[in-house]
Order: C-alpha cells, then sequence, then structure tokens
C-alpha cells in the first residue's frame, strides 16, 4: 500500500455502512484503494505533495451504490435508431425514420424510438409496409410501452404491438447489441449516468447467452474503460436455461470489473392486472393469478443452478408467489443452521405475507427491492387500485420492508432500469418517508426503513448480493475505493426534501469517475 493519500475526502458526514451512525472524518484513497477511513482530520503522514485534499463540508460521503436488478439491454432498444420524438403526426415519425434508413446498411433493420403515444395513434401495418417493403422496421414509443411494426418485422421477431415487452422481442435485442457503432457509445453513457448517480456496481439481466453482449464487456475490462462493476445473470426466455453457459462465463469472467452473477428468471406479474400470484383470491376476480406459471420448471431449474454452485433470483410481486419461491428455495441446498449455501434471491417482493418474510430471514434469502417504485404512481390510484383488487386491510403488507429488515432478512436494491432511474434520494424520500411524489399522507409507514437502513441496503446490501462484500459495500481500510458523495448531509435533511440532494463525486477504484464539484 502506499504511503501517501492520492485523494482524501475530508467531511462532516461519513457514512462506512459498517456502522449505522454517521460522523465527522476522513476517507483516503491510494492505488484504488482505501488507505485510511477515520474520525477528525487525516493524520499529516498520509498527506504528500501530490495529495488532492476535498474539503466537502456536510456532503455525505458513503461506499458506492449497487444496482442489482438493471436491463442494460431494455434501456437500449429504448435509444436505438431514428429519434422520433418530435414527431407531431405518423406521416413525420415515417419520415424520420426513413432518413435515419438511409444511413444505414440495407441489411439491417430499420428501428426508431421516442413518439408520443398520447400524440400519435397508428394503426396497423400498411405505412410501414410502404416505407420499407421486407425490410424490417419497428419504432418504440416512449418508455417502450407499446411499438410501431411492419409486416416483416413481425414475421421475422415474432411479437406485436400488443406483446411489446422485452421478454417477447428476444430475437430483436441481437440486431441492435450487434450495432457496434450504436452499443459502444451507447453503453459508455450509459455507465456514465450511472455513475453520475452515484452507482459503481450493477447487476445485468441479460436473456438467454446474452447474444455477444459478454464480450464487449470483455473489450471493455481489458481496454481499462470500465468505470461500472458488471455483475450478469442469464434469464431463459427463448431458450432452457443453460448451465454449460454459465460454467462458460463464471470460468472466463474472474476480474474485477466483470463477473458471471447466475440466473434470473420471472414467476408472476402485476397484481394490477390480476396477475401477481395471491394466496387469497382477488376480491372481485375468482382467481388468486390470472396467468399461468410453470412452478415445477422454475424449481427444476432453480435446484440445478443451486447444485452446479450458482445463484438464482426469482421475481415475484404477491404473496402467493414469495411463498412459492421460498417452498423452492428450502429445497436447495443449505447449511446447518438452515441457511442457503448459496445466496438465492427474491427480486420485487411488492406484497408479502409477514410469515413468509420470517421464513426468508431464516433462509437467508436475499431480498431486491425496489425503492424508487412510489415514484411512479400517486395515492389516490394506487389505494384505489389496492382497495379494488385487494382491499385496504390486505394492503397494510404492501412494500413491508420493515419487516424483511426486522426479520433479518438481507436487504439489497434495484431498479428494474429502465422503468426506474437510480436516484438514491429519491429513494429515501419513498422507502423512508414512505411518500407519494406529490407527498402528502405517507403510505403504510410502519412498513418503512431508516436512511442509514436504505443506505445499507444500496451499499453493503448490494456488495452482499453480488458476492464482493469482503472487497466492496463499506469505507473500512483496505477495501477498493468506490466511493458515492451527495449533495448534502442525507441524514440530517427532512425526508420530505431529500429530492433536493444529488450526487456530487462518484470514483470508482480510486479513480473520479463523475465531478458536480
Amino acid at each position: 500500500m502506499a504511503d501517501f493519500a492520492e485523494i482524501v475526502l475530508q467531511s462532516d458526514c461519513i457514512f462506512t455502512a459498517a456502522s449505522p451512525q454517521p460522523f465527522a472524518g476522513h476517507v483516503a484513497v491510494a492505488e484504488g484503494r482505501l488507505l485510511a477511513v477515520g474520525e477528525g482530520p487525516c493524520p499529516d503522514a498520509l498527506i504528500g505533495g501530490g495529495t488532492q485534499v476535498l474539503e466537502l463540508g456536510r456532503r455525505t460521503v458513503c461506499p458506492g451504490f449497487s444496482d442489482v436488478h438493471c436491463f442494460f439491454t431494455g434501456y437500449a432498444v429504448g435509444l436505438a435508431g431514428a429519434d422520433l420524438s418530435t414527431a407531431v403526426s405518423c406521416e413525420e415519425a415515417v419520415g424520420l425514420a426513413k432518413a435515419h434508413a438511409s444511413l444505414i446498411p440495407a441489411d439491417r433493420p430499420v428501428l426508431g424510438h421516442g413518439w408520443d403515444s398520447a400524440k400519435l395513434s397508428p394503426q396497423g401495418t400498411q405505412a410501414l409496409d410502404d416505407a420499407f417493403g421486407d425490410r424490417p422496421a419497428v419504432l418504440f414509443a416512449q418508455g417502450c410501452e407499446t411499438c410501431w411494426m411492419n409486416r416483416a418485422a413481425m414475421d421475422r421477431y415474432q411479437f406485436t404491438p400488443e406483446t411489446c415487452w422485452p421478454e417477447s422481442y428476444w430475437r430483436l435485442l441481437p440486431d441492435v447489441l450487434d450495432d457496434r457503432a450504436f452499443i459502444v457509445p451507447e453503453f459508455k453513457r450509459y455507465m456514465k449516468m450511472m455513475n453520475s448517480r452515484g452507482v459503481t456496481s450493477v447487476k445485468e439481466m441479460g436473456f438467454d447467452r446474452f447474444c455477444r453482449f459478454p464480450d464487449l464487456l470483455e473489450e471493455l475490462e481489458r481496454a481499462g474503460e470500465l468505470t461500472l462493476r458488471v455483475n450478469f445473470m442469464s434469464q431463459s426466455v427463448g431458450h432452457p436455461m443453460d448451465l454449460e453457459f454459465g460454467k462458460e462465463m463464471r470460468d472466463r469472467f474472474q476480474g474485477d470489473f466483470v463477473r458471471f452473477s447466475g440466473y434470473n428468471q420471472m414467476t408472476d406479474g402485476s397484481i394490477s392486472q390480476l396477475c401477481g400470484e395471491l394466496k387469497e383470491p382477488y376480491r372481485y376476480a375468482d382467481t388468486t393469478c390470472a396467468q399461468p406459471i410453470d412452478w415445477e420448471q422454475l424449481a427444476a431449474d432453480a435446484r440445478a443452478a443451486d447444485a452446479e454452485g450458482f445463484r438464482f433470483s426469482l421475481h415475484a410481486q404477491g404473496d402467493g408467489a414469495v411463498a412459492k419461491v421460498l417452498d423452492i428455495y428450502e429445497t436447495c441446498r443449505r447449511n446447518g443452521d438452515g441457511r442457503l449455501v448459496n445466496r438465492h434471491a427474491i427480486t420485487d417482493l411488492e406484497f408479502t405475507d409477514p410469515a413468509d418474510l420470517e421464513r426468508m430471514g431464516r433462509l437467508g434469502a436475499v431480498a431486491e427491492v425496489y425503492p424508487q417504485i412510489q415514484s411512479i404512481a400517486d395515492r389516490a390510484g394506487k389505494l384505489a387500485m389496492i382497495e379494488e383488487k385487494i382491499g385496504l386491510d390486505r394492503g397494510r403488507y404492501y412494500w413491508n420492508r420493515r419487516k424483511m429488515a426486522d426479520s433479518g432478512v438481507p436487504l439489497s436494491c434495484g431498479t428494474d432500469l429502465p422503468l426506474l432511474i437510480d436516484d438514491i434520494p429519491q429513494s429515501v424520500y419513498h422507502a423512508v418517508g414512505g411518500y407519494f411524489p406529490e407527498g402528502g399522507q405517507p403510505f403504510n409507514p410502519q412498513n418503512t426503513l431508516t436512511v442509514a437502513e436504505l443506505l445499507t441496503a444500496w451499499t453493503l446490501g448490494g456488495a452482499y448480493d453480488l458476492l464482493r462484500e469482503e472487497e466492496l459495500g463499506t469505507l473500512e481500510a483496505g477495501k477498493k475505493a468506490d466511493i458515492a458523495v451527495l449533495s448534502g448531509d442525507i441524514f440530517a435533511t427532512p425526508v420530505e426534501r431529500a429530492r433536493e440532494l444529488t450526487v456530487d463525486l462518484t470514483l470508482v477504484d480510486g479513480r473520479i469517475v463523475h465531478s458536480a464539484l
């Protein structure tokens, strides 16, 4: 280790995540690692002629944040091809797409993004059939909520505007990810965006063999161009779970920046659409889940992955689905204390039974929660949905992170990006304050976390979920210097004003990758 620090962060609010209480002190960085972390001023012995000392006042210094559930591929699809956001008519959208098509090789599909579904109402395939003939054309609306396609695209990719979601358009993804002129700079912009939000590690979902995206990650890692630690998972969509792929990726990626993290799979869907699997029927529908779920196959895949030493993550929203996932995990390998050998996880956990959360804690299964999820709802609409679908009495178990923490469930945080874009101060507003975007009365305040608990979930919890807690997740001497600095004291800021804070500084491996100072 170096004798002198390269960078010293001096702040009145240092949160290490190894302790729940912040303190006034220093963080010294050298050679990509934390040289010293302690109270009070940095010792003079650590400051040399080349040391950069940053006086940060009341800014919060904490470990870098980990987002444990992202879809860069879904994010990238929403930015591929022609920008149609300025189109005020379907004819103008087609014109913009045609102009883009003239600039790319004729054997590539015509893609577009960003048209406003509130302003444009494209009907049928005829206009795009006439414009592009046998050349596939897919024009995504803002947020990829729907799309406009020609017949050639439907034939090639086997989905329609009515089934326009990532698991359906997996055949399209190779055409997006193979376009290096687009995907390489877009991924670099993505890393920059995540760094600007204090995110230093992610767990990326990739369908099946993730096309050839692992090759790009390897190339960027070798070139030293990654500013984000990428742990990727394989989600079976078009093909059965591929254990040989996992073994190959586990052996291939052993570096500091790219790792293979196991397997991911969906179970149920949204409670608002009657697709969340419940223990008891919906109020006005004679069903506990309106979509089929192959629980036997999910169990077989989880056990097969577990036997090979891979972790498995299952996405579950309803209390019935969460219970069945735990039933599956209870059949996986466990230590003498009853805890899982591999760190299997449950993602989302929108509506849960407290008894199952206690069971989850005993198993040691990791919770991958979405602490910003309230940001895309409003109080009146959400409460009306809960009242209609399950009743407000059952609804008191919505987003019950308090019970998770009290039951010893390891907590980590995700966004399901691009559904949500990382904003840690915003997550404090929602998951600590319990507020909907418009403010007012908190929702289920008995289920909220403390600021320290939530920051720990974003930092140490994420590192634990990614099997990196020995080197990441806390500010302790000897660990890697992945650090985020918020623009104010998040502990002293009233929760209802937490959204005013931003990220002023981010370090990855001791390098400044974002600065707003």
